[in-house]
């Protein structure tokens, strides 16, 4: 049996690829906020409650072990807010981001590798990263940062699972711009808090989009490959 885990599975790429999978016949664990399709198999909670994460990510594993051929870890969950300029951002906001887009994959990912240390199946780690975590851009100081944080942090990883007797592969994945809510959200932003607003209306306005079906089946083709071939761990989806 395939396990999947897939944060921010409610909504945008995270719910495409849960149902995608789960007709692939694959075990996928949801993990969000809601449960949109009331999933038996769906946890809900708020991954800002860190102190949570590791007992829930070693329940998960516990439930599966016996039975698993794989684990996969897909660290999808992400938010876009706070969009503004640094020295116009309220310290809540920064905290938050910090914790779902950063501190959240970092505990999930050492407590996934530390209970399948002696796992002899296949165990992958997908970070879901963007262009901003490699690229600058006014008004998303925070965002950027965190996205930069989490390919840092793979590459950390991947080097030292190269030690590893049963090592994980992990890849930090940058799927290109995709028709979700979170660019709802970006382009309700205002002008002043974000320079680059025009550009990212008119990706929409232009049909530049990528759908979450298109880019979701691209995930799960990449999943099936070795990502050291795919010349991991930092990688671009429009490019593999």
């Amino acid at each position: 049996m395939d396990i999947i885990i897939i944060t921010g599975a409610s909504k945008g790429i995270g719910l495409e690829l849960a149902a995608q999978l789960k007709r692939q016949g694959k075990q996928v664990v949801g993990i969000a906020r809601t449960n949109p399709e009331f999933d038996d198999d769906f946890i809900e909670m708020d991954l800002a409650e860190t102190e949570l994460l590791p007992t829930r990510m070693f329940e998960i594993i516990e439930k599966y072990f016996d039975q698993a051929a794989s684990f996969t870890l897909i660290n999808n969950a992400g938010i876009v807010d706070p969009i503004g300029i640094v020295g116009h951002i309220e310290a809540e906001m920064i905290e938050r981001a910090l914790a779902v887009n950063l501190t959240a994959p970092m505990i999930f990912a050492n407590s996934f590798i530390s209970r399948l240390a002696d796992f002899k199946g296949t165990k992958k780690i997908v970070n879901i990263s963007s262009g901003a975590g490699r690229n600058p851009y006014e008004g998303w100081g925070v965002y950027c940062t965190t996205k930069a944080g989490l390919d840092h942090f793979s590459r950390v990883v991947d080097l030292e699972q190269q030690s590893a007797e049963y090592p994980v592969q992990i890849a930090s994945i940058a799927p290109g711009i995709i028709d979700t809510g979170m660019q709802e959200t970006i382009r309700s932003s205002e002008a002043s808090n974000f320079p680059l607003l025009d550009r990212f209306i008119s990706y929409k306005e232009e049909g530049r989009l990528s759908s979450a079906e298109e880019t979701a089946r691209k995930l799960i083709a990449f999943l099936e490959r070795d990502f050291k071939e795919a010349g991991g761990p930092i990688l671009d989806l429009r490019h593999i």
